[in-house]
């Protein structure tokens, strides 16, 4: 029996190398997403602190030099807050950007794994008939030789 040989394996081991370099790539943007999320996190309960620290001071007597400053860092957070809302935003857009490539180069792979399986089962269709025609040929061979 003859050995397959896929004429396109070449670009199907291409388009696999592919995909794994599109997953690597989407476990980067994940894992920087989900850094930027915990950092957003971490921020948020920081101005909360501060939050609640503003309106210890603003009760009981009033230091107004504690409670200017007390604002100062409560609008600081918030402007940090506001910034890491944005850095999440980008590392979630970068996110969807590798997933949807991720997804684009799988269905190419799968496209070229589909191809290659079409063509083993016409390789082993011709394999078939051709193994039934010798058995043919020799039993007509066996059959007229007597």
């Amino acid at each position: 029996m003859a050995k397959f040989r896929y004429r396109m394996q070449n670009i199907l081991d291409i388009k696999m190398k592919l995909e794994t370099q599109a997953q690597n790539a989407y476990g980067v943007a994940n894992k920087k997403y989900l850094e930027e999320q915990a950092v957003l996190t971490e921020l948020m309960i920081r101005r909360n602190e501060y939050e609640k620290t503003l309106k210890e001071k603003m009760m009981g007597s009033i230091d107004v030099k504690s409670v200017c400053t007390a604002r100062n860092d409560l609008n600081t957070m918030k402007t940090l807050v506001r910034r890491q809302m944005v850095e999440v935003h980008k590392a979630e857009l970068a996110l969807e950007k590798a997933r949807e490539e991720l997804q684009k180069i799988m269905v190419e792979r799968k496209t070229h794994e589909k191809l290659r399986e079409k063509a083993l089962n016409e390789f082993l269709a011709e394999e078939h008939a051709k193994e039934s025609k010798e058995i043919d040929e020799l039993v007509s061979y066996t059959f007229n030789s007597k």
